[in-house]
């Protein structure tokens, strides 16, 4: 006759693992933005600097997006629209006004190398850049970047600099 350990063994050993698995999730560290006093907090930052702000940042929105991204690839559908492609040598995106060097960074790692392919961002696919951009999040619209971005597209330079200033 087996001892209870002997015969129960496999089932310990998934629920020790089950529970590592959720212990880790829920105590991971969080990222922490904090601004100093001399730095001015934007609209769309409202309650992260007291860590009130829990969007995104949960267990069942990491596995909300996770589900959604394999679901898609297994029922072969479009969960995420595909930005458009690049063509030719990367663009200084730092010359955007309102893109500068964190930002642009942000974006090339996106794929988003080339003005054109800022310029043919549809509202809805800006949208979506937006809400991945965190302190960056307003940016792209507020600063008018796809527009910008459409006038160095197509080499209108004169038209830019009369709209948007010197380059």
């Amino acid at each position: 006759m087996q001892t209870l350990l002997e015969q129960y063994w496999p089932v310990i050993v998934v629920a020790v693992v089950i529970g590592i698995i959720t212990a880790f999730f829920l105590f991971r560290p969080k990222q922490s933005v904090r601004l100093s006093d001399d730095t001015p907090a934007r609209p769309h930052m409202a309650g992260v600097e007291d860590g009130r702000s829990k969007e995104g940042k949960t267990v069942v929105d990491a596995g909300a997006a996770g589900l959604s991204d394999e679901l898609g690839q297994f029922m072969q559908a479009e969960i995420h629209e595909e930005l458009p492609g690049a063509t030719g040598e990367p663009d200084n995106l730092r010359q955007l006004k309102g893109v500068g060097p964190k930002l642009a960074q942000t974006l090339n790692g996106m794929g988003l190398v080339r003005f054109e392919q800022i310029a043919k961002l549809s509202p809805s696919q800006v949208e979506a850049i937006d809400n991945q951009l965190g302190s960056f999040k307003g940016r792209l619209t507020r600063d008018k970047v796809v527009e910008q971005a459409d006038y160095l597209a197509r080499g209108d330079v004169d038209g830019y600099e009369a709209k948007f200033g010197k380059l």
